[in-house]
């Protein structure tokens, strides 16, 4: 096994000096060794991107006002529902049983109603004729009083009841799309726990947390503010967004402001800006969902003061060896130099080079042909 392993390294070692003599010979048939110079974010774009997330306008946690256990359960994760459509159904036998007494105590009082409506009919027949005293006439319209009386408070209590009746049926307060089902058939519906999640898809935005120090001119350049959604159709460019709206609280924790890109409704892409503008509006796909992540592009010089310059590289120039990450630099003679460097982010086939350059170095663009020279 360890002559194996050996033979193995020979002949990678091989192959590899293979390589650098055909890279050498390539470069000395074609002259001078191919370069890319080092672009500041200024020569690409200077703008910002934030993380942001899709959202509804309108997201409601239903829940109930009642405890019961759940009997009947309509829709799922996913489905359409009409406004004031049946979402679930509570167990309500007590109540309707409660409803019913209340009926019938309501039934009760009327019938008092009318006994004491008679007496006193009769009570004022016999003081017209003077054969009662004007107390007991008084006291024969108290004791009607009192029966309309007790008549309206049991018809507000059966009212109240059908009322709480209700509390045992679900319906949705608009149309939309039931995002979540958190209980199933047979559990316990408590107050205030939620059952279901609804939203209204026809109403989205990408929100994101601006940090203060973005914050600076951003206000007047609202406009400007685009955004992208990956792994949608047409992700690759930036939409334009219906309204901007930067909220004016900080959040004390954070140090950040909160902006809202409302997005135009599915099918209004078109394209926006001047020449080679790549900002469209709307998203293309009705794919658009909240919870969806979604990166929020803010425009050049909206931070009060300029950062550091940025340097970008493209990711080919770019030379890893085990842990060593670096690039070849041509000097003053002519001679690539290996020099190492730390990278930032990437941003499609550019990185970022965070230390290790200066602006105006030139970097071999092969850096296998820049090693086959150095040696």
């Amino acid at each position: 096994m360890k002559c194996l392993h050996r033979m193995s390294l020979v002949a990678l070692a091989a192959l590899s000096m293979v390589g650098a003599a055909s890279a050498a010979e390539s470069v000395a048939e074609g002259g001078a060794l191919a370069t890319v110079e080092l672009r500041s974010a200024a020569g690409q774009s200077n703008e910002t991107s934030l993380d942001g997330v899709v959202e509804a306008v309108r997201q409601t946690r239903l829940s109930t006002q009642v405890a019961g256990a759940i009997v009947a359960l309509q829709v799922k994760a996913g489905d359409r529902v009409k406004a004031g459509q049946e979402l679930l159904r509570i167990d309500a036998s007590a109540a309707q049983q409660g409803v019913a007494a209340s009926a019938s105590q309501v039934e009760a009082a009327q019938a008092q109603l009318k006994v004491a409506a008679s007496e006193l009919a009769r009570q004022r027949q016999l003081h017209q004729k003077q054969y009662i005293s004007q107390a007991a006439l008084e006291r024969s319209q108290a004791q009607w009083e009192a029966a309309q009386a007790q008549v309206n408070a049991l018809q507000a209590q059966t009212r109240v009841a059908q009322a709480q009746s209700g509390f045992f049926l679900l319906k949705a307060p608009y149309a939309g799309v039931v995002s979540e089902v958190a209980v199933t058939l047979g559990d316990m519906a408590l107050p205030g726990r939620p059952l279901l999640t609804l939203h209204d898809p026809s109403a989205l935005r990408v929100t994101a947390a601006v940090p203060q120090a973005l914050l600076g001119s951003l206000s007047s350049k609202l406009d400007q503010v685009r955004y992208e959604i990956n792994g949608l159709a047409g992700s690759a460019a930036r939409l334009q967004p219906a309204s901007v709206e930067l909220l004016p609280t900080i959040d004390a924790a954070s140090h950040t402001a909160q902006i809202r890109l409302a997005l135009p409704p599915a099918g209004a892409a078109g394209a926006v800006g001047g020449a080679g503008a790549t900002a469209v509006v709307g998203p293309a796909s009705t794919a658009v969902m909240p919870g969806l992540f979604a990166r929020v592009w803010l425009p050049a010089g909206a931070s009060a003061k300029a950062g550091p310059q940025r340097l970008f590289l493209p990711a080919s120039a770019i030379l890893r060896r085990a842990e060593l990450t670096g690039a070849y630099v041509i000097d003053a003679q002519g001679k690539p130099r290996l020099r190492q460097v730390r990278l930032g982010r990437v941003s499609g086939d550019q990185v970022e080079v965070l230390t290790g350059l200066r602006p105006g170095d030139k970097v071999a663009a092969d850096p296998q042909a820049a090693a086959a020279v150095a040696r």
